[in-house]
């Protein structure tokens, strides 16, 4: 079975390869003929390749949406229904909104504990880069560990978070979600052989395809995954195969769940009273300060738990316990909260009184602290709209009483939409996208300009302060995009212009054909190097890499020659990736990134074997760490000639690291 699955994947590969998805064989002529060439976002085998990936991702970020819910479904029926006889309300685009009496509250401390000692036994065991909530971590892998993630990790998340929201933690499903999608477009970005930059996007659209999908907000998933990355900026990249992933995982997650949205089709609120803008401010401000406390809080609670000298697995129980014992006097700060909020949608405030929503939601910031900074597994997204929810709820109730003339006739309702966007949307530093998905969750587009108000109030007051600790202020603050900022200086030098910082031929050990295997190993013991060029009056004739010479005992059997009577000849590999000195220095670093090159042989132009020299990332490093490089990008200068002797000497000084051939990228 496990050689058919290989098997499959070798033919998908090649496919793909075929479609111009991945990076296949490398010819003399790579597949960028501009700066961008095929690769270029305006290409279209760019978006023929994520029209498939961003396919596949989706396909995984609907079934891993379903799996999931169907998890947290179950362990909430054998934690809380069974063990407890608590059954929480559930909002309206998802089951029955009704309040229930609890018939054995006692049990609660107990349920939350064994829910915290399970995901911390199995978090901390197996993958304890599981710990707390799963977007943060995506954002990490992003700008930091070049969109990685432990393929274990997503099945791990899942199991944890299902826990740890079936048994009272207070905590959202996006996080789970998101990570499982991302953790699928990581493992796809190993097996098509992507590059660091393409395993980046693919984990994004992974992000947006998992929150779009269980969440039923294609639209906003897709802006979040581009936007979540950064507090003050956008991934323009990860848009496209956002928007394909989103919507073929909406599709699967919505042919199973339904297409109601999350919270039904809301109050059919309108936006037709302008006075009641100053109320939306006032909601934006205090959500705002708010939500300077709910980092705060949450990264505080983490920063305690884990100075206790205790083993982990046991921290996430006792921020069960403490998480129960306050859900025994507020039930409604337990697990996931969006029935609760439901009624605020409602305006019943019959069920729940404003001063009481007021008062959950800074409860709500306690217990979601405590589930998660404590070492639980799940996401920060859902209780930070429950908290907003709540916060929308009390202040409409506050002005309704004090000054009802500045609402008009603007419901409760409104306020609670807009308050889940605002809060959340301020501090994830997303506004664009949370504004959005609250109005797909809530079926409620008519209060798109209020919220817009609140929102960028909230994200004003917050400044700095973030939910995710990963964020970075823009791209040029991101490990990820370090190099992306020189590449206009790579396109006005040359590849010459390199080899003048010493990279040419003069400087480099070669050899002939005819060189013995003995000097070969002598050459590469000598001068440090992992390649020898194989030069024959000037011309570049091959390669011979230390991969060659580990294989030359096989090959003397294969011959039935003896090992020291080979030559270079012998064993040196013919097809060569090269580059020509008048091309530009972007175009050599885009060819040696996208076929994972270190280095480029350089020959002549006007004779395409005729060998110059070596252009390398290091010498590019340098070249752009130069004092005078803006001189050189203006001067004129001279090529170097056909000055590839060969060099066996003990003076001369080391040459750079290997140049890759054709044969090892295939």
């Amino acid at each position: 079975m496990w050689r058919s699955i290989k098997g499959w994947i070798a033919e998908t590969r090649r496919w793909l390869t075929e479609i111009g998805v991945t990076q296949g064989a490398a010819s003399n002529t790579p597949a960028e003929a501009g700066p961008l060439g095929r690769w270029n976002r305006s290409s279209r085998a760019y978006f023929q390749k994520w029209l498939v990936i961003g396919a596949l991702i989706g396909v995984v970020a609907g079934v891993g949406s379903i799996v999931f819910f169907a998890a947290i479904a179950f362990c909430s029926r054998v934690f809380l229904e069974f063990g407890a006889g608590f059954t929480p309300p559930d909002p309206a685009g998802e089951g029955v909104t009704v309040i229930t009496s609890i018939a054995r509250p006692w049990m609660i401390p107990v349920i939350t504990t064994l829910g915290g000692l399970l995901t911390g036994l199995i978090v901390f065991t197996f993958a304890p880069e599981a710990e707390g909530h799963g977007t943060d971590a995506a954002i990490d892998a992003f700008h930091r560990r070049g969109g990685k993630i432990r393929t274990r990790i997503p099945p791990i998340k899942l199991i944890a978070s299902a826990i740890t929201i079936g048994s009272g933690g207070s905590a959202g499903r996006e996080g789970p979600t998101a990570q499982i999608a991302a953790g699928f477009g990581s493992w796809l970005g190993d097996v098509l052989h992507l590059d660091d930059h393409d395993r980046r996007i693919a984990m994004a659209a992974g992000v947006g395809a998992g929150i779009g999908s269980i969440f039923k907000a294609p639209f906003g998933g897709a802006l979040l995954s581009a936007e979540v990355l950064y507090k003050r900026d956008f991934e323009s990249e990860a848009l496209f195969p956002s928007f394909i992933a989103s919507v073929v995982g909406f599709s699967i997650y919505g042919a199973w769940a339904g297409w109601t949205p999350v919270f039904g089709h809301g109050g059919k609120f309108s936006f037709t009273h302008p006075q009641s803008l100053l109320g939306f401010l006032l909601l934006g401000v205090i959500c705002g300060f708010v939500g300077l406390l709910y980092p705060k809080m949450l990264y505080g609670v983490r920063d305690i738990f884990h100075s206790f000298h205790i083993p982990n697995q046991l921290k996430p129980a006792i921020g069960g316990l403490l998480v129960g014992l306050i859900g025994m006097a507020f039930p409604q700060a337990l697990g996931m909260g969006y029935g609760y909020v439901q009624f605020g949608i409602y305006g019943d405030f019959i069920t729940i009184s404003a001063w009481l929503m007021l008062l959950l939601a800074f409860v709500k910031i306690i217990t979601t602290s405590l589930t998660i900074g404590s070492g639980g597994s799940g996401g920060v997204f859902g209780p930070g709209m429950v908290i907003g929810g709540f916060l929308g709820g009390a202040i409409w109730s506050g002005i309704h009483t004090v000054a009802p003339w500045a609402l008009g006739s603007t419901p409760a309702g409104a306020f609670v939409v807009v308050g889940m966007g605002a809060f959340f949307g301020g501090i994830a530093k997303a506004p664009l996208a949370v504004i959005l998905m609250v109005a797909e969750m809530t079926g409620e587009y008519s209060l798109i300009v209020p919220a817009m108000l609140a929102t960028m109030v909230a994200y004003l007051i917050t400044g700095e302060n973030s939910i995710y600790e990963s964020q970075v202020d823009t791209r040029l603050d991101s490990p990820a995009h370090k190099g992306d900022f020189a590449l206009p200086l790579l396109q006005s030098l040359t590849v010459h212009q390199a080899m003048e910082a010493g990279m040419t031929s003069a400087s480099m050990a070669t050899a002939t054909p005819e060189t013995p295997v003995a000097d070969l190993r002598a050459i590469l013991r000598l001068r440090q190097v992992n390649s020898v060029p194989i030069v024959r009056d000037g011309q570049l004739a091959g390669l011979v890499t230390a991969r060659d010479l580990a294989r030359i005992r096989r090959r003397a059997r294969r011959t039935g020659r003896n090992e020291n009577d080979l030559l270079a000849q012998d064993i040196m590999t013919r097809r060569v990736v090269y580059i020509s000195p008048d091309e530009s220095l972007y175009t050599a670093w885009l060819r040696m990134t996208r076929l994972g090159f270190r280095q480029l042989a350089v020959v002549d132009g006007s004779n395409s074997r005729q060998f110059i020299g070596l252009v390398t990332l290091k010498a590019i490093g340098s070249l752009l760490r130069h004092p005078v490089v803006a001189s050189l990008s203006d001067g004129k200068t001279a090529r170097n000639g056909n000055d590839s002797t060969p060099l066996t000497g003990d003076g001369a000084k080391p040459a750079p690291q290997d140049t890759p051939t054709a044969e090892e990228v295939s």
